[in-house]
């Protein structure tokens, strides 16, 4: 919804593309308004402000479409129905409206909610203008529908994202029908280890027919969970000719290629069946332009081919969220962030991204980006400011505190310090033991019998989970409280604006439900949200390693635990008396299979157990490395749809968080599923014990 800046961003890359040479530009999906928009798409303003941009670009004082083919992704709105659509753009005129045919309606796209899809098949209709856009382009009409754009010299059409990955895809069609060079105009998001399908998907659509595939994506937060992870590509006869980075603090980046049509010609010419084919297809219609897209000298050095860049999951990780979490803090108009830091392995990852982040924006600072400064110096307060070292930088913009009680250990407190001194945070320490105690004095006032509930001696499940409930919810209340005031504190200034406080739950535990709802789960965002904790213990493994954060490699070493329970010092010090593993009855390589069973392969108790009984059992192995029987695997499976179910009511108040696996519980965004369940499974369990019962005779 950020049209001023949609609409320079979309300029800015018009005049890098003709600096570049270029003589087609194109952009990623739905470019005028943003992709993730949502509910704004049912709005006609948001269709009127699309045409407003247009008209910018086609009346700019530059002439930015002279002697160059303009794409643009915009939402038009043809006979009273909404499409996403491409527009394509030429020497002040508009050439052809492309409407997208599939929509993208699952994990977490609902585009069917706001478009509709172009079920016409490959004709041509007459869209008539808005009058704005008449007043500049003199045109009344221009064509809408399904076609190829058909220059003197070649033959270009578009894909539009959703529908590269659709089995049927269009362009198969489109190279039979002689269409040189097609392009997708896409809305992608990261995902740990998603982007080789795509890059396969792209090589696979130009080596199967031969031709020109150009690919462009958005790049950075859009407003939402999801963190747009660029990789424009352009690739010629399955090879891979030009690709742009995947996550990068910069709002515009171009990339171009140079290439000889022939070797398209050649290729196609060369496949008999495919000439058979092609001889045979049903045509696609063309508009005409007065156009050449080639240039007439011969002198031309062509691009190469070269191999797709991947980044680890570790490193994805390192990128990803941080650059989510820049675009978030630029654009939120925020101070910085507060992170409560435990000295366990989910706030270190935390800190870690965002030492990362100040990482890459004293880099892009460092190479000339005016943009990044003019960030910085908002975010900051301060006019005069450039960051020269990331840890100075961070110490601005990252506050954390350790929030301890009487059952926290040194070990915990040593740690988060450590944690903080490598990424260069602000940090402090205190004790909210009054703050607690407080809460218990006020629940005395009403109790006659004056039993003052106690973890000690031991203590009944009531008082045990309420008493540990109230130091987390305590330290969330505080965290608020501190992401106000500490930026005053640091400055003295009466309104220096306000920290954005950082979740730092991992999907594994919010699969599970092991958290406290209100506790330091709930806030503003959340960076590691959607990746599992085997993930996250890689990453830092990765940061201790790569950046010397030796604090991230201690605290991979120590054993997950909440610190709600007294330490057992009969032990020979400071042992926790609980870990997490053994709170949760269950492991964080088990709940990673859970969940990956559960969202990918879409399975219930019943067909869970189907695939551990035989993945964990006689002739398979556990992930932890033993072997279980059928009552074992059986027990397991009912545990976790237990705990699933009784927990899942606290999706409803997860913290939003980046997206970056598949089986994320985030509710009503990813995952649709109920948050009230039976939650003995009687039917489900009952099968399995059957099962169970079959399997021994």
């Amino acid at each position: 919804m950020d049209f001023q800046g949609n609409l320079e961003r979309t300029k800015e890359s018009i005049r890098q593309a003709k600096a570049q040479g270029a003589r087609y530009r194109l952009g990623p999906e739905l470019e005028t308004t943003g992709y993730s928009c949502e509910d704004h798409f049912l709005e006609q303003d948001t269709f009127t402000h699309s045409w407003e941009v247009i008209r910018e670009i086609l009346n700019d004082p530059e002439d930015l479409t002279k002697d160059m083919l303009v794409d643009i992704g915009a939402p038009v709105m043809h006979k009273d129905v909404r499409h996403n659509c491409r527009i394509f753009m030429l020497n002040g005129k508009i050439v052809l409206i492309r409407p997208k045919m599939h929509m993208a309606n699952d994990g977490n796209y609902r585009e069917t909610r706001f478009f509709v899809a172009w079920n016409r098949g490959a004709t041509l209709e007459e869209y008539y203008l808005p009058r704005s856009i008449r007043e500049v382009t003199g045109q009344d009409k221009v064509p809408i529908g399904f076609a190829a754009v058909a220059c003197r010299d070649t033959v270009i059409a578009s894909e539009i994202c959703e529908e590269l990955f659709t089995p049927k895809s269009p362009h198969i069609d489109l190279a039979l029908n002689g269409v040189e060079i097609i392009t997708n105009g896409s809305g992608s998001h990261h995902q740990l280890r998603k982007l080789d399908k795509r890059v396969a998907l792209i090589q696979g659509a130009s080596g199967k027919s031969g031709g020109v595939y150009m690919y462009s994506n958005h790049q950075g937060c859009d407003g939402t969970r999801l963190y747009f992870d660029g990789s424009a590509m352009i690739a010629m006869n399955g090879e891979l000719l030009a690709q742009a980075s995947q996550f990068s603090t910069a709002d515009v980046e171009v990339i171009t290629a140079t290439i000889d049509l022939n070797d398209v010609r050649n290729m196609r010419g060369a496949i008999s069946s495919q000439g058979i084919q092609a001889a045979s297809s049903t045509p696609i219609p063309r508009v005409d332009i007065d156009f050449d897209l080639t240039s007439k000298g011969l002198h031309s050095v062509l691009s190469k081919p070269r191999p797709a860049v991947y980044h680890t999951p570790e490193e994805e990780i390192a990128l990803g969220p941080a650059h989510w979490l820049w675009d978030y803090l630029r654009r939120s108009g925020q101070r910085g962030f507060f992170l409560p830091l435990s000295g366990g392995a989910d706030s270190g990852a935390t800190a870690s991204i965002v030492g990362l982040m100040c990482e890459y924006v004293t880099t892009a600072v460092a190479e000339g980006d005016e943009k990044a400064l003019q960030d910085v110096r908002l975010v900051t307060r301060d006019p005069e400011y450039t960051p020269t070292d990331p840890r100075e930088l961070c110490s601005r913009v990252l506050f954390t505190c350790y929030l301890g009680t009487v059952n926290s250990g040194q070990e915990t407190l040593d740690r988060a310090a450590n944690m903080a001194f490598c990424v260069g945070a602000t940090h402090t320490a205190v004790k909210i033991d009054d703050v607690t105690t407080a809460l218990v004095d006020t629940f005395m006032q009403q109790k006659p019998d004056g039993v003052r509930p106690s973890l000690y001696s031991p203590p009944s499940s009531a008082e045990d989970l309420a008493l540990q409930n109230i130091q987390a919810r305590s330290r969330m209340v505080l965290s608020y409280m501190m992401a106000q005031l500490l930026p005053w504190q640091a400055s003295g200034e009466t309104y220096p604006g306000n920290l954005l406080v950082l979740g730092s739950a991992n999907v594994d535990e919010a699969l599970r439900g092991y958290y406290t709802k209100y506790d330091c789960s709930a806030a503003d965002v959340n960076p590691i949200g959607g990746i599992a904790k085997m993930d996250l213990k890689a990453f830092l493994r990765y940061v201790a390693q790569e950046k010397g954060w030796d604090a991230a490699r201690d605290i991979v070493e120590a054993v997950p635990t909440a610190e709600l329970r007294p330490l057992d010092d009969g032990k020979g010090g400071e042992v926790p008396s609980q870990t997490d593993e053994e709170d949760m009855g269950m492991s964080y390589n088990e709940l990673k299979v859970y969940g990956a069973l559960r969202s990918y392969s879409r399975c219930g108790p019943v067909a869970m157990f189907h695939k551990l009984v035989h993945e964990w059992g006689p002739g398979g192995c556990h992930p932890d490395g033993y072997e279980c029987s059928p009552q074992e695997v059986a027990e397991k499976v009912k545990r976790f749809f237990k705990f699933y179910s009784i927990n899942r009511h606290k999706m409803t108040t997860l913290t939003p968080s980046y997206h970056a696996e598949n089986y994320s519980p985030d509710d009503n965004r990813f995952d649709l599923r109920q948050f009230l369940y039976p939650s003995r499974w009687e039917w489900q369990f009952g099968k399995i014990d059957k099962i169970v019962k079959e399997m021994g005779k």
